[in-house]
Formats: structure tokens, sequence, C-alpha cells
């Protein structure tokens, strides 16, 4: 199935400074994360013949132009179920339908699947292009670098498997929201699968060291100067501590960390 990226520039802090929009398939046409209108994406919607309006997920450098696409082409717009109220607030939009993973929908003889990506946002769906066809994987993966994935919205764990999964399902491509395609997605992957353990180790060390707060552990948590994002590392740093909290590796109770305590034994 014909997958074609239109970068739009965006208030974003990614390193590329754009988001990038993607018409699936041909005429009828899936456009996903429209995140604003350009005179380049005008003629590709114009000529593709727009059906349907997807997000990957609603942060605001993805969300827009869904509400001009979608009137002036009819589009049907989807969103995903358990989450309309948050991709109203993104949109200003109430959407036509509403989807869960795993659901498909029809382009002509072929279908886009939806595949459940929460992590990076809990709303967060991957959009597969045909059987065993490329994904548009939203902000689950970029081709350089890594993905932020930062609370309040961000879920560690769900992201971990989000990328486990991807892997299983070992597509042709990745196409990301931000920069160019993936063509070598198993690499990609588990480059970023080995970063996030490598940085749950280094948070395992700082409070196994003694650090408490969330300023002594991203001290010793990062080995680079984060002065630039250092809210994003915060916010990172928590995701982390959330995910060992839960696996039951250390004990944070939102302001402070501690070893976890070994299990007593009989």
């Amino acid at each position: 199935m014909d997958v074609t990226r239109h970068p739009v520039e965006t208030e974003s802090r990614v390193p590329t400074g754009s988001t990038n929009a993607y018409l699936v398939g041909s005429d009828p046409a899936m456009l996903v994360d429209p995140a604003g209108r350009t005179d380049e994406l005008d003629r590709a919607v114009a000529e593709r013949g727009v059906e349907h309006v997807l997000l990957t997920h609603t942060h605001a450098d993805h969300v827009g132009a869904v509400d001009v696409y979608a009137t002036e082409t009819g589009a049907t717009v989807w969103a995903r179920r358990g989450h309309v109220d948050r991709f109203q607030d993104a949109t200003g939009r109430t959407p036509d339908r509403t989807l869960s993973p795993e659901a498909s929908i029809t382009l002509g003889d072929d279908t886009v699947r939806v595949l459940e990506a929460a992590g990076h946002a809990p709303d967060h769906v991957a959009l597969e292009a045909g059987r065993n066809g490329p994904i548009c994987c939203g902000d689950c993966a970029v081709r350089d670098g890594s993905v932020a994935v930062a609370a309040p919205d961000g879920d560690m764990r769900a992201y971990v498997e989000t990328l486990r999964r991807l892997w299983t399902i070992d597509p042709p491509t990745l196409y990301p929201g931000h920069g160019p395609a993936v063509e070598t997605p198993r690499e990609t992957l588990e480059r970023l699968l080995e970063h996030r353990a490598r940085r749950e180790r280094r948070v395992l060390a700082a409070v196994d060291s003694g650090s408490r707060t969330l300023e002594e552990i991203l001290e010793t948590a990062y080995e680079k100067d984060v002065s630039g994002v250092r809210d994003l590392a915060e916010a990172t740093v928590v995701c982390h501590l959330e995910k060992l909290d839960v696996e039951g590796r250390l004990e944070w109770d939102g302001t402070q960390a501690r070893p976890s305590r070994p299990s007593e034994t009989s």
C-alpha cells in the first residue's frame, strides 16, 4: 500500500522541528497526523481522495489541521475509543467514529490495521498499511536518537511492551512521527530497547548508591548535560521510577525513592 510522508513545521522540541503527516493509500486515502496545513500537503490531499483522518496520538504537535482537512474533504474522523474527550480537547472537533486496537479500516481493496502502541501517550496507536505492510508508528520510534516517554502522559512499561510488539511484527518499514523513514526496524527497535534498559540501570544504580530525590537521581542517571531539556529528563526519570516501583525493583512514593526491601523468608 502506498505511503507518502509530508513533513510539517511545528512548535516541537524534536530536533527536526517538524512532524510527519502521512497519506496512506491512493484513492481512497487515509490522512494520518495532519499536524498543520501546507501547500504541499494541500496538493497531496486533493490528489488522493481522502476518506479517513486518524491520529497516532493527540499530542499538540500532531493535530493542528485535523479539523480543516476533515471539513474540506468530508472525511470520516476517527478517535481511539475511551479517549474521545482527550481527542476533542486536542483537536476542537468531535470524532465521527471510534476505534480500538486490532480494528481494521478498509481502503479500496486493502485495509489498515490499528495496533496498540501505548507508552509515549495513553491513546497512542500505530497503523499497519496492508497485510505485513509498513507501519505508521507515530512517536514510538525514530531513526536517530530516542523518544521521550515523560510523565504524566508517559508509561514506560507500556512503551517497552510496544517496542517489543513492533519487533515481533517485524514490519518492512516504520514511518515515524518525526524524521525520516526507519528502513531497519528491528535494529532500531533493539537500539531503543537497549537505550531504555541502560537508563533504567543508571536509575537503579543511583537509588542503590543513596540518591533519593528526583533531582539527586537525575544527576546520577544522566551522563550528559540536560540543562536545555531538564524538564523532559526529569519527567522521563519519573516514568522509569514508576515502572521500577510497579515491578518491585525499588520504592517510589512520588517524591522519594528507596531500594526495594528484600522479601522476608520463613
